[in-house]
């Protein structure tokens, strides 16, 4: 995380344009004595190691600075962001899941029949297929054409909603408001199977392939020599020996769901970090993306110290 936030910090002043001539209008009628009073107060008239210095010593503390641009905390920006970013990409995994360790063990367990060579074929086209694009897709056949479900937003325009943790599903089952679970749920599918496509097509390919291993080894063809049943075989013995390897590629696809989905935000219009973050790299708001920033590269060294976790459960052999 610390180099991180020394790479995002110094290519954010490698890129063409100056926040405080966008704040200002690109000059206009404000005074050279205005802009260089403004450039003072952000510190953008001292050195670049004076400034990463003062940036560092602040993330250390915690306080990720003021935003150019909105005059308010970046924590309290970030908090009234993240929590839609955090939904999408839940619903994204729970789509990802549902779809491919069914498709990963049943192409495992029929390898090379005809639906092995199906499920495998349409992983390959889900991993090919861009994030935006299906998600305009989406739209325009579910939306436009059909008129089954909503385009952009998170609920429905004049749905009461009282907030709880900010996750308006789980807010809608903490209060027992139907109304604003259904609106919620439906405002949820198109971006959560947009951004969820390629994590399923990865996954099951990943799970595909460490069943196929696994189901080849001594210890399953002891436990069906015992007559074990067929299921049992394989959810037992084969399934959670084969999770490993699934589990790594998991993790890391929890971390890019969340840094990785504000193309999506912004083709849904959700109103996520990530598309905060697109709207602050164009008006140069730069400790707003420092701290975005960092929020994405916590959240991937937090996903692989759980899965690492994970491993001792799967694995009683592994130990941290």
């Amino acid at each position: 995380m610390f180099g991180v936030a020394i790479v995002v910090f110094l290519f954010m002043r490698l890129t063409p344009g100056d926040p405080v001539d966008i704040m200002m209008g690109q000059g206009g009628a404000v005074t050279a004595g205005e802009i260089e009073q403004l450039r003072h107060e952000f510190h953008l008239d001292e050195p670049l190691p004076v400034q990463l210095w003062l940036f560092l010593k602040d993330a250390v503390r915690g306080n990720l600075g003021y935003s150019y641009v909105q005059k308010r905390p970046i924590g309290e920006l970030i908090g009234e962001r993240l929590p839609a970013t955090i939904e999408l990409a839940g619903g994204a995994l729970f789509f990802a899941l549902l779809v491919a360790v069914p498709i990963g063990i049943i192409s495992a367990v029929k390898q090379r029949s005809l639906v092995d060579q199906i499920s495998m074929a349409g992983a390959f086209l889900g991993t090919s297929m861009p994030a935006f694009w299906l998600g305009i897709v989406l739209i325009l056949l579910f939306s436009v054409r059909l008129r089954w479900l909503p385009v952009q937003g998170r609920i429905d325009y004049g749905t009461e909603l009282q907030q709880v943790t900010g996750l308006y599903v789980l807010d809608s089952l903490l209060t027992r408001n139907w109304t604003a679970l259904i609106s919620s749920l439906r405002h949820l599918v198109l971006p959560s199977v947009s951004l969820g496509a390629a994590v399923a097509a990865i996954v099951a390919r990943v799970l595909r392939s460490s069943m196929v291993e696994t189901l080849r080894q001594d210890y399953i063809t002891l436990a069906r020599a015992k007559g074990q049943v067929e299921f049992l075989v394989v959810m037992k013995h084969a399934l959670r020996n084969a999770l490993i390897p699934t589990v790594t590629v998991v993790g890391l696809q929890v971390g890019a769901l969340l840094g990785g989905n504000m193309i999506v935000e912004t083709v849904f219009s959700w109103p996520g970090l990530g598309r905060m973050v697109v709207q602050a790299i164009f008006e140069r708001d730069f400790p707003l993306v420092q701290g975005a920033v960092m929020v994405y590269a916590f959240t991937y060294v937090m996903a692989n110290l759980i899965v690492d976790i994970l491993y001792t459960y799967l694995n009683p052999k592994i130990t941290l």
